[in-house]
């Protein structure tokens, strides 16, 4: 059966675009921005895109394109027993979906909410008690929100809708999921501007403080930022290449879409802080004491701007409208993203029929989701979005590595040139083999010290064991599950075998707890042994007979 393709080039970029393009970039890029040099910021950014981010969409763009199949086999075509690398990035990307359709949920409140400005005088307790009923602590479940399961259902049916019946319908949605946010963000900049206090906002956001490009940890963030952002990691951008022409040009959608995403960053942080100049200025407070970021900028910091707005009920209704009603489109955009990913992968390595599968993920999907619906829901969203920060990290790095060391990286920079009308040369070979896997893996050690210094948060050592690395170490061994079980047609179960996994699985998870309750000295001692242990082991574990030409 003849693969499906996209009825045009501009399908595919706007697919892109739209996926790269989500909550992100109105509620984490300005902020960030702003804490890390303002305007300054904007030349590490720049730079990290062009030396890690482009290269990184290209090579994505070019797993799929080349090989014509999506993340959960594309690798395989590299080097042989590397599959698992895919299944790990699917893996992440369902668990980062489960929880993003519902806060698709709470913007689908708020959404029904500006009608009438309902938060109005409230906005603080709107959000935690009216919308979320947030209880005490995160073992403290409640009940389920039903608002929040309506949202949320709304969600997964827009989904499903927009993807059981292929890449072509996709193709003619983002049409309008991405031209509307653009025209949206572009009203909301308009009418920004043009309120009292916006020059101020705008100056915290662009004012450069040069003397923080000294600080490593400003280029750092500035290259997670440019990964997270444009959706690498997460095996969506191999899918959705998977279905453009084996000779497709590679570079330049990577340039387009990469440039695409970052200005949208770049202007929706206009829509943001000069209306949080707005409310600075009404409320007689500094700039800096009323800018947030993440759920606290648009559910909390931006409602209460515009319930302040000048206009009456009306223009305040309008504004809010616009706002959620973009959040929604980008979210939209960036979920169906996900689930295309996984449909693609479950449907190309076992030949399920798409609209079989379309429906089977985002049920579960839903039902999985409960879980972020009870009162307890933001508590477990902030853990588990945590930690799957630490999983499109790993995939990034693994996936650099394993072309950077293990294939031939002049050949592919030479293939994907070939095709191009933009050309990388040595520039991608030096990112992929040196820059990129070099600043992941300083990213990771970084993080990886954080959290022996301090746990995340706040939250119980064993509640960050269940929603961090217990759930971080299950999608890596269902990863290698997946990746050993033959076709549906050949019984693959084998006793020993998966003993061996049960032992390693239990004695990863047993390590990892330990890192909260010995010295911060035997740590590196206990990860040497269990590695050795762990690498006898797989080494004992009979391979595959035939490897993936």
């Amino acid at each position: 059966m003849a693969r499906e393709r996209w009825e045009k080039r501009s399908s595919f970029i706007l697919a892109a675009i739209g996926s790269a393009i989500g909550l992100g970039n109105v509620w984490r890029f300005p902020y960030m921005a702003y804490s890390n040099g303002g305007g300054a910021f904007f030349i590490p950014y720049l730079i990290a895109l062009i030396t890690t981010g482009i290269p990184l969409v290209a090579l994505e763009y070019y797993l799929g394109a080349r090989h014509q199949l999506g993340p959960s086999e594309a690798y395989g075509k590299v080097k042989k027993n590397t599959n698992f690398i895919g299944w790990f990035a699917l893996g992440v990307a369902g668990m980062i979906t489960f929880y993003y359709a519902v806060v698709m949920g709470w913007a689908w409140n708020y959404l029904y909410h500006s009608i009438g400005v309902s938060w109005a005088g409230n906005e603080a307790n709107f959000f935690n008690k009216t919308v979320l009923n947030i209880s005490k602590g995160i073992y403290s479940f409640g009940g389920i929100e039903w608002a929040v399961v309506i949202g949320t259902l709304l969600t997964w049916i827009a989904i499903f809708l927009i993807i059981f019946k292929g890449i072509k319908v996709v193709g003619k949605v983002v049409n309008w999921t991405v031209g509307i946010p653009w025209l949206l963000i572009l009203i909301l900049i308009v009418r920004g501007i043009f309120l009292k206090g916006s020059a101020e906002g705008l100056e915290y956001y662009l004012h450069p403080d040069f003397s923080k490009l000294l600080n490593p940890g400003v280029w750092l963030a500035a290259y997670g930022q440019i990964f997270f952002s444009l959706s690498l990691g997460f095996g969506i951008m191999i899918a959705y290449s998977s279905y453009l022409k084996k000779d497709a040009d590679i570079n330049t959608n990577a340039w387009v879409v990469s440039f695409s995403n970052c200005a949208t960053s770049f202007f929706a942080g206009f829509a943001v802080f000069s209306v949080l100049g707005y409310l600075a200025f009404t409320t007689d407070t500094a700039v800096s004491e009323v800018v947030s970021a993440g759920p606290g900028l648009a559910f909390v910091a931006y409602p209460t701007a515009i319930a302040k707005l000048p206009g009456g009920i009306i223009g305040q209704s309008a504004f809010g409208v616009m706002f959620f009603l973009m959040l929604l489109l980008l979210g939209i955009d960036s979920a169906f993203s996900l689930v295309e990913a996984i449909v693609t992968g479950l449907k190309d390595t076992f030949k399920f029929k798409r609209e079989k599968v379309a429906l089977a993920v985002c049920a579960a999907g839903f039902v999985i989701g409960l879980i972020y619906m009870t009162r307890a829901g933001l508590y477990w969203l902030d853990v588990v979005d945590h930690w799957m920060n630490w999983g499109l990290i790993i995939v990034g790095l693994m996936e650099a590595i394993l072309i950077g060391w293990f294939y031939n990286t002049k050949k592919v920079a030479k293939d994907i040139d070939s095709t191009s009308a933009i050309k990388f040369g040595s520039l991608w070979v030096f990112s992929i083999k040196f820059l990129t896997p070099a600043v992941l893996a300083i990213t990771i050690f970084m993080n990886i010290y954080k959290e022996i210094k301090g746990p995340y948060g706040d939250y119980p050592i064993s509640a960050l064991m269940i929603g961090g690395w217990m759930l971080l170490i299950t999608i890596f061994f269902f990863s290698f599950y997946m990746q050993k079980r033959k076709k549906p047609d050949q019984p693959s179960f084998n006793f020993i075998r998966t003993i061996g996994w049960i032992i390693m699985y239990a004695g990863t998870v047993i390590t990892f707890y330990l890192f909260y309750k010995i010295p911060t000295l035997w740590i590196p001692i206990i990860i040497l042994v269990v590695s050795i242990i762990v690498g006898l082991i797989i080494k004992a574990i009979p391979k595959e007979e035939k490897a993936i030409e």
